[in-house]
C-alpha cells in the first residue's frame, strides 16, 4: 500500500541521524511543512494524506473530521505532549494517536538548569555586554543551598530533582502520583500534599506537568498573591498555559517573582508584542529543551517506529 505523509515536526527535519534514516528507507510519498500548524493551516491539505508525524499541531475535533473525510488513518506525535490532539474526538473517529514517553527527559532537565545557571550568574547579560566590548561585572548569587520546588514528578521532574541534589539544593516536590519507590530511593527529597504548601518554601519553582483544564493556570493570581516566597524563580519548560500571565505580570511588577525563565509559551512562535519580550528579569528560549541531537533520533526513531506498528510493518 502507498502511503502519503506529512511531516510538520521541525526538529525532526531539522537534525540528520537514524531516524531520517529509517523513515527515509519505508518508500512513502513525503511532504514536508513546518510547524507547529493551526488549523487554519492544517485544514485544506490534512485530508490528502493517509498518516502524519506531527509536532504541538492543532488537531481540533473539526481537522480531524475533515482528515477521516479524506484519507488520515493515523497520527503519530513526535514528542510526549498531546494536549494539541482532540484525543476524545480522535477516538470517536477511530484515528489512532501515538506519542513517545520517557526519551526526552535528560535533554530537558539539562534545559533547566542552563536556564536557572544562565539567569543567576547573568550570563545572558554578561556576553550582551562583553560582546558589545564592554566590562561591567554584575553581581551574581548561588543556587547552593537554596531550596527548589519541583511540580510533577514524573520522567524529567525525576531528573530535575536527580540534578538538583547534586547542586546542593534542597527539593520539595508536588505530584498527585508520587512513585513511593522513588521516593524511598531519593530520601532526599521532601514532599508537600498541595502547591500552596510548595510555594511557600520554595525559591526557584519548575514546573513538570502535561497541560490540562486542571493544571491550565495553575501558577495564578491566589498562588502569586498569597503564597509565593518574594523574589522566588518561576521555570517553565512544559506548557505556557500552565501559567496565567495576568498573575506572572503583576507578580513581577510587585517584586513577588525575582525571574521567569521559559522555553514555553501559550502562543508559538512568539509575537513580535508578546507581553513578556521586553522584560529584563524573563529569559524566554524557542522551545529547545529537547532540541538536542541526541533527543531528536531518540524520539524521531520512536516516532516513525509507532507509525510502522500503526501501519503492521
Amino acid at each position: 500500500m502507498s502511503i502519503k505523509l506529512l511531516l510538520t515536526s521541525t526538529s525532526f527535519q531539522d537534525a540528520p541521524g537514524a531516524h531520517q534514516e529509517l523513515l527515509n528507507e519505508q518508500g512513502f510519498e513525503i511532504d514536508r511543512m513546518r510547524g507547529p500548524l493551526t488549523d487554519d493551516e492544517l485544514r485544506p491539505v490534512i485530508a490528502n494524506y493517509d498518516a502524519v508525524i506531527c509536532g504541538d499541531d492543532e488537531y481540533t475535533e473539526e481537522i480531524l473530521k475533515i482528515g477521516k473525510a479524506g484519507k488520515l488513518k493515523y497520527i503519530s506525535k513526535y514528542g510526549v505532549g498531546l494536549d494539541k490532539i482532540d484525543l476524545e474526538a480522535a477516538r470517536a473517529l477511530e484515528i489512532p494517536v501515538t506519542n513517545c514517553p520517557g526519551v526526552n527527559q535528560v535533554s530537558v532537565a539539562e534545559h533547566v538548569f542552563a536556564l536557572i545557571l544562565s539567569f543567576v550568574k547573568n550570563i545572558h547579560l554578561e556576553y550582551n555586554i562583553t560582546r558589545a566590548g564592554g566590562w561591567k561585572r554584575h553581581v551574581s548569587t548561588e543556587i547552593h543551598g537554596k531550596t527548589m520546588g519541583i511540580v510533577g514528578l514524573g520522567a524529567i521532574g525525576k531528573e530535575v530533582a536527580k540534578r538538583a541534589h547534586g547542586f546542593g539544593l534542597n527539593v520539595v516536590a508536588f505530584d498527585k502520583f508520587v512513585s513511593a519507590d522513588f521516593i524511598r530511593e531519593n530520601d532526599y527529597i521532601q514532599t508537600v500534599d498541595s502547591m500552596e504548601d510548595l510555594a511557600k518554601q520554595a525559591d526557584i519553582i519548575t514546573l513538570h506537568v502535561p497541560h490540562t483544564p486542571e493544571t491550565e493556570d495553575l501558577i495564578n493570581t491566589n498562588l502569586v498573591e498569597n503564597h509565593l516566597k518574594k523574589g522566588v524563580i518561576l521555570v517553565n519548560t512544559a506548557r505556557g498555559k500552565l501559567v496565567d500571565l495576568k498573575a506572572l505580570n503583576d507578580g513581577m511588577d510587585r517584586e513577588i517573582i525575582g525571574g521567569y525563565l521559559a522555553d514555553v509559551l501559550d502562543i508559538e512562535p512568539m509575537p513580535e508584542n508578546y507581553p513578556l519580550k521586553d522584560r529584563e528579569n524573563v529569559l524566554i528560549t524557542p522551545h529547545i529543551g529537547s532540541r538536542t541531537y541526541e533527543s531528536v533520533q531518540r524520539q524521531g526513531l520512536f516516532a516513525v517506529k509507532n507509525l510502522l506498528e500503526l501501519l503492521g510493518r
